[in-house]
């Protein structure tokens, strides 16, 4: 019966060892044959093409470089996010290259967070000072794929398609009547009236202040959005707003009666447009290039480039996104000592000339936040720091970018929110009545098992977390004022947690120019006084197969069940933050979705 046993376990092992094996092989030719199709040559850009645009996959700051973590093993397609400094780097080649006469825009769904699109809008703008066109065609505009559209010379609407033109809506969820019915008091104690982040889970509905900010945020937007459009189009504002309040775009016709299209016309009739437009017979085939192709073009080859990718000098460009914690950095999240190493990485290489701190959070630990600040100062004093914002550089966002030497910010960049707070449930209730859990204690002091969930706060608890919170957003205020220029008193006049547009930032001083990252590297590179230089982007990302080994079987349960339970993650990652919130928050108060 041992030796059964025995035969048995082994087995087991063996048949497990195999099978493990055999996923590492599965994933690793995946893998191979990913970078495979990545690593292909230059190519070669024939006589009177067209840049043909689309943009399939999310645009990120930053991508991973795991060629699976966006692998849909369902389906298997690969949909890793774009690079935004790909995707702007690449409209700067197609402009400077002679064989490319014009962009198609063919955008069927952006998938992009506002500020990303303003970039890419931008660099499209300066596309066209070459003389070359851009037509731009969809069978569904949705808003942002509209704004982003509006620069084409010429924009067609397929015969039988849709548009989206109503205006924009900020919608916050709350949980105060949810949480009531399980028992849970969530206790707040917070410095600034608009610090409106816990008011999901303390009201039933927007208090006035954040309704006036939510306000101020979202109109702002519109009207900037209606201003661009409107300069684009000749369609005056009014008339903007008119055909959004009215819901006056029911149909295609009425695109096209409105004037926000030239045309209704079919895939085929634009292709046969673009032949003519670059000097080809309408029986001869089209040379259009994908937008990813140009990414093997070296960025030498733009006209006037100062990029050598031998040169002495480096501009370290750092990517600080996500929610931030204290520890390490990891999906989604940036941790305040791998951000910090690699600016103190960057400030003690000689070779970097400048650094680049491209921000992209919503804010979260204030500890956290310090620890980069600090280094932030320490690099300000010995070379040229400069920041670039990104969607949302707000609260611990912006905490980490005051001291920089120059903040640049597009339009709808949300930042601000220059407040703190303390959120701790109270869920004895939940573990009483709804559970029958009873929980007793012995404590040496008053206060030891204080900060806990299995009972409400004490005064004298509230009182000195109260005291903390003071304090913390004193410090904040201060190192705000000091980086800025201003008065403490300024910056609370304009804090107390308060979220602000990148356009509203300029004219209050949060914020010193409206602009995208490619700006932000240019300033660095213009105050260096270099002559060349290349670009060093940090931190170092993880070895792909590494990472995959690591996270092994949480990846593969994830994307084997596909994209929907993704989406479920999400909402479960930000339910679990809440939870889990340790020490004190400098968080952005509500996630904008422009829609």
């Amino acid at each position: 019966m041992k030796q059964f046993f025995k035969f048995m376990f082994a087995s087991m092992l063996g048949f497990g060892l195999t099978v493990f094996l055999v996923v590492v092989f599965f994933i690793a030719s995946i893998s191979a044959l990913i970078a495979g199709a990545e690593n292909k040559e230059a190519p070669k850009i024939a006589q009177n093409s067209v840049l043909h645009i689309q943009f399939e996959n999310t645009i990120q700051d930053r991508p991973s470089n795991n060629p699976l973590d966006n692998f849909n093993f369902n389906t298997f397609e690969n949909k890793t996010p774009l690079s935004l400094k790909n995707i702007l780097d690449n409209i700067q080649k197609a402009k400077a290259d002679e064989n490319i006469k014009g962009i198609y825009l063919d955008i069927a769904s952006l998938q992009a967070n506002m500020a990303s699109v303003e970039e890419i809008r931008s660099e499209l703008i300066d596309f066209k000072k070459s003389g070359k066109f851009i037509v731009s065609y969809s069978e569904n505009f949705g808003q942002s794929e509209y704004y982003l559209s509006s620069v084409a010379d010429e924009i067609y609407l397929n015969p039988a398609g849709e548009m989206t033109f109503k205006g924009l809506s900020a919608q916050v969820m709350f949980f105060k009547d949810m949480l009531g019915r399980l028992d849970i008091d969530m206790q707040v104690i917070r410095h600034g009236k608009f610090k409106s982040a816990i008011e999901p889970f303390i009201r039933e509905d927007m208090s006035e202040a954040n309704r006036e900010q939510v306000s101020t945020l979202v109109n702002t937007l519109w009207n900037h959005m209606t201003e661009q459009i409107s300069s684009a189009r000749n369609i005056s504002v009014e008339q903007l707003n008119t055909i959004a309040n009215e819901l006056l775009i029911r149909s295609a016709k009425d695109a096209k009666q409105y004037q926000l299209v030239n045309d209704l016309k079919y895939e085929d009739e634009v292709l046969a447009l673009l032949k003519e437009k670059v000097g080809i017979e309408k029986d001869d085939e089209l040379e259009t290039i994908a937008l990813k192709k140009l990414n093997k073009v070296k960025a030498t080859e733009i006209a006037d480039s100062k990029i050598k990718l031998n040169s002495k000098n480096k501009v370290a460009v750092i990517f600080a996104e996500g929610e931030i914690v204290s520890g390490e950095s990891r999906d989604g999240v940036m941790g305040s000592e791998t951000i910090a190493k690699a600016i103190k990485k960057a400030r003690q290489d000689d070779k970097v000339k400048a650094i680049v701190l491209r921000v992209n959070s919503p804010g979260g630990s204030a500890l956290a936040s310090d620890v980069m600040w600090r280094e932030v100062t320490l690099a300000k004093a010995v070379k040229p720091v400069v920041v670039s914002m990104g969607g949302v550089a707000a609260s611990g966002g912006y905490y980490i970018s005051c001291a920089a030497d120059k903040i640049f910010a597009e339009a709808s960049t949300i930042t601000g929110s220059i407040g703190v707070f303390g959120l701790i449930p109270n869920m004895k209730g939940m573990f009483n009545n709804k559970l029958g859990i009873n929980i007793d204690r012995v404590n040496t002091n008053t206060f030891s098992d204080g900060l806990t969930p299995f009972r409400p706060l004490e005064e004298k608890e509230k009182e000195a977390l109260k005291s903390m919170i003071e304090d913390i957003y004193s410090d904040f205020t201060q190192k705000v004022a000091d980086g800025r220029g201003m008065t403490q008193a300024n910056v609370d006049s304009i804090g107390q947690g308060r979220v602000w547009t990148g356009i509203n930032a300029k004219e209050i001083g949060l914020v010193d120019e409206i602009g995208g990252l490619n700006d932000a590297i240019a300033f660095a590179v213009k105050t260096s006084n270099l002559e060349d230089y290349r670009l060093d982007e940090m931190p170092a990302q993880e070895d792909p197969f590494e990472k995959m080994m690591k996270g092994l079987s949480s990846e593969v349960r994830i994307q084997i069940l596909g994209e929907d339970i993704g989406k479920a993650e999400h909402y479960y990652r930000n339910i679990k933050s809440v939870i889990s919130t340790r020490g004190v928050y400098t968080r952005l108060p509500v996630e904008i979705i422009i829609d």
